[in-house]
């Protein structure tokens, strides 16, 4: 069930809220409802994950009351060895085995493992409780709590990754309290921005980039064409995964709940180190306060801080899918990170201007990357940006779309700053809201709903 179908916003999303709000007074109800709502939502999916979801959600509960600091036994390291090596058996299986079978000269078929949905990012959400736990930073939640914490349905499959403390406070709080209907209205507002985003423009774009990308799969680009498959994957997944975030952010508001900012116009960065404090929050966060500063920051020395950000941006390469192309993906980040460090750390400036267009540049060469299936692909995108195979023509439509995507990424109010503070609750707005959600509704009916780009990590 995708947050932009038809069966999820006429017929589950609906249910939910009313079923919520009937019982808002008591807190264990209300709890009840949404944890039961959202495995009905993960189910609907494939229910046989909902045991590997529910089992793996009451170990990690069990093993953060079994801490005890300085006991023989150490649980949550247990529990976070438990879910790196579901992760891996789930993830990256096939993709090592594989990868040894071609080392060795092996032929190697893959095995049959289905790959539950979310599980990059609930594991993600689960460990860094455990960390949390390990360095007394966690409370003891009751069972409802943590549960809740980690089913509840707008951030389950794609995130944001929110941390316990940001969201199981605000649990007590009950919804009917006089700011509801302002949380409602901003909310679905929220929520209308992100399928605006991904039906209207993602859903579009794509279309022009798994062309490309199928075509640059049998031969290299023209120089027009290798420019509009980077550029067409470039606007894809900011609105694909922008607008997921902005309806996951609004559902939540929409059930009295804040969860955090996950994009900041990160086309605007003016520095490789800026597009991360602006892009995918919440990971940037988790790999800094989990892996990078861990791992030692930026402490002992400009060669060891290289060292740190790039394995931490290896690893992120790996984590967002089990493919060479990701690893290698992540590595020119952490490689353009750590030179970014060496270049603040000996004085120098540059021009914001030219600081935003080289990172830009960067950016959609590293997207191409991340998209192609394999190197080759990769290879023959790239030798058409540089104008190796022609020029080619550039397709009048193709450029105002462009144009157009280009202009809602860099300028103007970022959606969350238009819903949450610009937009003022007037009854007058309820009608173009309200008009506008419907035509988004009609339209997700005239094709099969696309599932978001980061669901298949």
């Amino acid at each position: 069930m995708l947050f932009q179908s038809q069966a999820f916003i006429l017929l589950f999303l609906p249910a939910t809220l009313l079923l919520y709000y009937a019982v808002a007074g008591h807190r264990t109800l209300r709890q009840i409802v949404a944890i039961a709502a959202s495995l009905v939502f993960y189910g609907a999916w494939d229910v046989r994950f909902v045991p590997l979801l529910v089992g793996l959600t009451f170990l990690n509960w069990l093993f953060g009351r079994w801490h005890r600091p300085g006991a023989r036994v150490d649980w949550t390291v247990i529990g976070i060895v438990v879910n790196l090596a579901i992760l891996g058996v789930c993830k990256f299986t096939n993709f090592f085995a594989g990868s040894f079978a071609v080392l060795l000269g092996m032929e190697f078929s893959p095995w049959d493992i289905i790959l539950p949905l979310g599980v990059s990012f609930f594991v993600f959400q689960k460990i860094s409780y455990l960390v949390d736990v390990r360095r007394g930073h966690a409370h003891d939640y009751g069972l409802l709590d943590f549960f809740m914490f980690v089913t509840f349905f707008p951030q389950l499959i794609a995130g944001p990754i929110v941390r316990h403390n940001e969201i199981i406070d605000q649990f007590a709080a009950n919804p009917r309290r006089p700011e509801m209907w302002e949380n409602l209205s901003r909310g679905l507002v929220l929520f209308a921005i992100g399928a605006a985003k991904k039906l209207g423009v993602a859903d579009h774009v794509a279309e022009v980039t798994d062309r490309l990308f199928a075509q640059a799969a049998t031969a290299p680009l023209s120089a027009a064409e290798g420019w509009t498959a980077a550029g067409a994957f470039t606007l894809q997944i900011y609105f694909d995964f922008s607008g997921y975030s902005d309806m996951a952010i609004g559902l939540a508001l929409m059930f009295g709940l804040r969860m955090p900012v996950n994009f900041d116009a990160p086309y605007r960065a003016t520095s490789i180190r800026d597009f991360w404090r602006r892009w995918h929050m919440t990971l940037s966060r988790f790999l800094r306060d989990y892996l990078y500063i861990p791992m030692g920051g930026n402490r002992g020395g400009a060669l060891r801080q290289a060292r740190n950000v790039v394995a931490t941006m290896l690893l992120a390469g790996l984590w967002h899918g089990a493919n060479w192309t990701f690893v290698a993906w992540g590595g020119l980040h952490g490689a353009a990170l750590a030179l970014n460090a060496a270049w603040e750390r000996a004085g120098l400036r540059m021009a914001p201007a030219l600081g935003w267009a080289l990172t830009l540049l960067f950016v959609m060469a590293g997207w191409v990357l991340f998209r192609a299936p394999d190197f080759s692909i990769a290879l023959h995108v790239w030798r058409g940006m540089a104008g190796l195979e022609g020029l080619g023509t550039v397709k009048l439509d193709h450029a105002i779309a462009f144009v157009a995507g280009a202009a809602m990424a860099l300028l103007g109010p970022t959606s969350q700053q238009v819903a949450m503070m610009r937009l003022r609750p007037l009854h007058w707005l309820a009608v173009p809201v309200g008009i506008a959600l419907l035509l988004l509704i009609l339209q997700s009916g005239t094709r099969a709903p696309s599932e978001f780009i980061y669901f298949q990590f």
